[in-house]
């Protein structure tokens, strides 16, 4: 009875005592960004940044070259990931090279890429080249910090295209329910 009294208290002054020890240690932080930055399939090379301050409606390009590590061909598109305190709509994509949404890259080839967006909202931001190569995901360039200063710049909302999107899945759910009726109860 006596030892596992003893036992008890000696696990739970261990708890205590490392308990005690993780808060005094601290915590170390990032900025957000996997373990995966880059990709098996495509190594981002040589990402370069046209400048690391700028005020909002300036442009940043962002170039680079795409290394196929693989020896078939992959498809993919290129984009910005860009890490930050507040969420909303930073870059206005004006130009991609190799143009296009989908980019082709051929097995074993270097090719090398291009891309510019405005800045629409201040903020400090760690931004990446972001590959997302079909059917495998994605994979991130080193990334740089680029901090845009200046007021924020609104983009209208098109309503349009809001509307369109709303009308087609309201088709396709009533489609849905018309044709499974037994699925929807």
């Amino acid at each position: 009875m006596m030892q596992s009294k003893t036992l008890i208290v000696t696990a739970l002054a261990t708890v205590m005592v490392l308990s005690s020890v993780s808060l005094v240690l601290g915590s170390a932080s990032a900025h957000g960004v996997q373990a995966q930055l880059q990709s098996r399939f495509v190594r981002i090379e040589n990402e370069q940044f046209s400048t690391q301050t700028l005020n909002t409606g300036e442009t940043l390009t962002v170039t680079g070259q795409l290394h196929s590590l693989v020896t078939q061909p992959l498809r993919g598109w290129l984009s910005l990931f860009s890490d930050s305190a507040n969420a909303g709509n930073r870059w206005e994509f004006l130009t991609r090279d190799p143009p296009g949404n989908i980019i082709n890259i051929p097995p074993g080839q270097v090719i090398p890429y291009s891309i510019t967006v405005r800045a629409l909202e201040p903020g400090s931001y760690h931004v990446h080249t972001q590959l997302n190569i079909e059917h495998i995901g994605p994979g991130l360039g080193p990334g740089q910090t680029v901090v845009v200063s200046g007021p924020t710049i609104l983009k209208p909302i098109p309503y349009g295209n809001i509307v369109y999107q709303c009308i087609l899945i309201g088709a396709g759910l009533g489609i849905t329910f018309a044709t499974r009726p037994w699925q929807v109860i």
